[in-house]
């Protein structure tokens, strides 16, 4: 066989082969996971009824789940996490930041979790939210588009979907990115 023609044999199909890990590993690995791009930004959010998390007490007895229709009329913020995501753990006082501002109000969306392990968490760091759904299968997460937990949206008044963070909620994010669209979407009209 001629030299020159086995090393092309060789050479193309290991350049082609590169060439394509190099594109995988920048498109799917290099870039920003929470720069992934949501189809629901400016569209109302998905009809749905969640649960209440059984169990969750509050200083007013039970803490109730949410649906769609918890999302008209107010500024809200939908924090999807679960008991068994250690980025959730580390979100969760800025969550509790959040909570604090009564302009919006906070829901929680347990994601995949067993209630009484949620319940835990929540005994543990806390409760920042007004209400908590359980979504025990993943359904209502598909429908929103979640790629993870933990993933944050900003809904406005009229219930469409005015922002999407996915990865965990630390000071930087919180003063640079959540705070601003909070801010924008509810000087909003």
């Amino acid at each position: 066989m001629n030299q020159t023609l086995y090393r092309a044999l060789i050479i193309v199909p290991l350049v082609i082969f590169l060439s394509l890990a190099g594109l995988f590993y920048y498109r799917l690995g290099a870039g920003d996971p929470s720069r992934i791009p949501s189809a629901l930004i400016g569209k109302e959010a998905p009809e749905f009824s969640l649960a209440a998390l059984e169990g969750l007490e509050g200083e007013n007895g039970p803490i109730p789940g949410f649906s769609r229709a918890d999302l008209n009329g107010a500024v809200s913020v939908v924090n999807v996490w679960a008991s068994w995501c250690v980025p959730c753990r580390d979100e969760h006082p800025f969550v509790e930041k959040l909570s604090e501002d009564t302009r919006f109000k906070v829901y929680g969306l347990n994601y995949k979790d067993k209630a009484e392990n949620a319940r835990r968490f929540l005994g543990r760091y806390g409760n920042p939210y007004d209400a908590v759904g359980t979504d025990e299968k993943g359904r209502v997460g598909i429908d929103w588009g979640v790629y993870g937990v933990p993933e944050t949206f900003i809904v406005d008044r009229h219930g469409r979907i005015a922002y999407k963070h996915v990865g965990p909620i630390n000071e930087a994010v919180l003063k640079e990115v959540i705070l601003p669209k909070i801010e924008e979407t509810l000087a909003a009209k």
